[in-house]
Formats: C-alpha cells, structure tokens, sequence
C-alpha cells in the first residue's frame, strides 16, 4: 500500500496549513532566486562598535542577534581602518589623528617588491654557491679519474 505525499502531510497534522510560497510545492513555479544582503556604513559602524564594545562573553550574542558571521565584523573593521566606508570616520582615528598604517599603497608596494628582491637576491646567491660547489666537486673527480688511470699499469699478456 503506498502512501501519497498529502496522505502523509494530514497525518503529520499539516494538512491544514498551505505549502510555503518558497518550497518546492509553490503552485507558482520555483521560488525566485534569494537577493544578497547589504549593508550601510552606518549600519557597519554601529555593529562594529556594539561588537568591540561588548564583554568577551557577549561578542557571539550581538552576531546571532543581527544574523551575522564573525568574518562580516572582520571584514567590516578592515575597511574601516582603510578608510574605504565612505567617508565614515574611525571612531579610534580621532584619538591618534592619523590612519592606522600610516603607509600610503605605493610606499607598501615598494616595501613588497623590496622585500621580494631581497628573498630573490638570496636565492641567488645559494643558488650561485650550490653551482660554485658543483663545479669544484666536477674538476676534483676529473682529477682523481685521471690519476687512477695512470696509476694502473699496463698488464702483461699471458702467453
């Protein structure tokens, strides 16, 4: 005897209720495509400080309450200490009077293809040894292959 989905739902007790306009049983064809969350500055900085203001215990109950993820508050703060919420400023930047890098991108830009440089122009130099050593190691068994063969008499026939 099988059993039809409806039979199912009424002895569940949800015959009387009406599919959700969201499930797969919406008499209106699939349910439209989810939209992405956004967020305002304002709303960022007040969560921001609600967050970095709250006890240790508490940081968790303030991301369930606003359905967020700890990596929305990182993310957040990150463009907060760039700068980059329009024009919003950085309730810490007032007490310091600068930015919290101090370093415009081009001197951080310089400071990564220095830094590249100088692991580059290590490299080189090991590499440069390693050869050095390779080369010496090759002139030392030429030398030594060349003594044992004039070291080896010739051996006499045997009549």
């Amino acid at each position: 005897m099988s059993v039809s989905t409806e039979e199912r739902r009424d002895a569940v007790g949800g015959g009387d209720e009406s599919p959700s306009s969201s499930g797969p049983l919406a008499g209106d064809g699939p349910s439209p495509r989810p939209s992405r969350r956004s967020f305002s500055p304002e709303y960022k900085l007040r969560v921001l400080a609600e967050y970095e203001a709250a006890p240790k215990g508490e940081k968790g109950a303030v991301l369930r309450r606003e359905g967020l993820y700890s990596s929305h508050v990182i993310e957040w703060a990150r463009a907060r200490d760039a700068g980059a919420l329009e024009g919003v400023t950085d309730s810490r930047k007032r007490f310091t009077g600068s930015n919290r890098s101090g370093r415009s991108a081009d001197a951080v830009e310089l400071e990564r293809l220095r830094a590249r440089n100088a692991k580059l122009e290590a490299d080189l130099a090991r590499t440069r040894t390693a050869l050095d050593i390779m080369g010496k190691a090759h002139a030392l068994l030429e030398q030594l292959s060349e003594s044992a063969e004039d070291r080896d008499p010739p051996r006499p026939s045997r009549k």
